[in-house]
């Protein structure tokens, strides 16, 4: 039984090759989780701008003698994408034996015999979890050796912003609080998010990306203070109390810890990547004997299409 799953490395060698483009679509679809909360861009490699229009003409009583100025004005973001890659060793037998061992399923059934591009799957999906961990905390270092190190994640983009003074108070984009979120007052911090947007941020739907920890205290405190009142017919609240259901939490384990929470569309949450052009790639290498190198490349990166208040609020908490 255990020759029957003996792949050689030519097999390998076809498996990367004929499924090139499924093989380097993997890691985003592993890091769903989050980017269902966002918009994927797909053919960005290195930089594309982003952004949005804006200008004051405006219907009036009609005149034909009348003229005005639109003043167009067009405010412009880099989505970057970085160039990665990744040199993962495998000894083929043992990841034949992970995937026997977790039932892993194809399709409709459950999977019974792997093939060599079954064992190339596991590997390209296991890449997605590094980059979950990264969507927010990630900082560009080019000489870095991990994928903290690929690209800069919403967090850091959001302190450069800020060290700019493009996210700031003077500019509705940015609020603070000092004191330690709890249980007692959680309630009151996500009301006073909601009250704070802009009209026209607040209109639309929303997400409140911030840790489980913040949604288990608003969740403690909401049933605490409203535990009595009839429409209260659940424990976990999806959304902030008079926010008409607008304003729904997005808990996500990548925000645990940061010092940020971020209220916006998620149309303005944009995470980029190629999978169009064929400068990525994947490649199977034997350097030594019994061991595999699964080679890979590809373009990734994420940004805010606006920052402008009517598009984004950020919120920077005690941690």
């Amino acid at each position: 039984m255990a020759g029957k799953f003996q792949f050689t490395l030519q097999e390998y060698q076809e498996a990367a090759v004929k499924y090139r483009s499924e093989l380097l679509m993997l890691p985003i679809i592993g890091i769903g989780e989050t980017l269902k909360f966002m918009t994927g861009r797909p053919g960005i490699r290195y930089k594309e701008r982003v952004g949005q229009l804006t200008g004051n003409a405006q219907f009036a009583p009609y005149n034909p003698q009348r003229k005005s100025d639109f003043n167009l004005g067009i405010v412009l973001r880099d989505l970057e994408t970085f160039f990665g890659s990744v040199v993962a060793e495998f000894e083929p037998n043992s990841a034949i034996s992970t995937l026997l061992g977790t039932g892993a399923t194809k399709g409709d059934g459950q999977m019974t015999t792997p093939t060599a591009r079954h064992v190339l799957a596991l590997i390209a999906k296991s890449l997605s979890e590094h980059l979950n961990d990264a969507i927010w905390t990630g900082k560009r270092n080019p000489a870095g050796d991990t994928t903290a190190d690929l690209f800069n994640g919403f967090d850091t983009i959001t302190e450069t912003e800020i060290a700019a003074g493009a996210i700031a108070a003077e500019e509705g984009n940015y609020m603070k609080f000092t004191d330690e979120i709890t249980a007692a007052n959680a309630v009151d911090i996500a009301k006073e998010i909601l009250h704070s947007l802009d009209p026209r941020l607040r209109s639309q739907d929303l997400y409140l990306y911030c840790s489980q920890d913040f949604v288990d205290k608003y969740n403690e405190g909401y049933q605490l203070t409203h535990g009595g009142l009839p429409y209260n017919t659940q424990y976990a609240q999806g959304a902030v109390e008079g926010s008409n259901g607008k304003l729904k939490f997005c808990p996500l384990y990548n925000k645990a810890g940061s010092k940020f929470m971020h209220v916006s569309t998620k149309s303005n949450m944009l995470v980029g990547y190629d999978q169009m052009g064929d400068v990525e790639n994947v490649m199977i290498k034997e350097f030594a004997p019994f061991i595999l190198s699964y080679i890979a490349t590809m373009f990734f990166g994420v940004q805010f299409e606006s920052i402008d208040k009517r598009r984004l609020k950020t919120i920077e908490i005690t941690v």
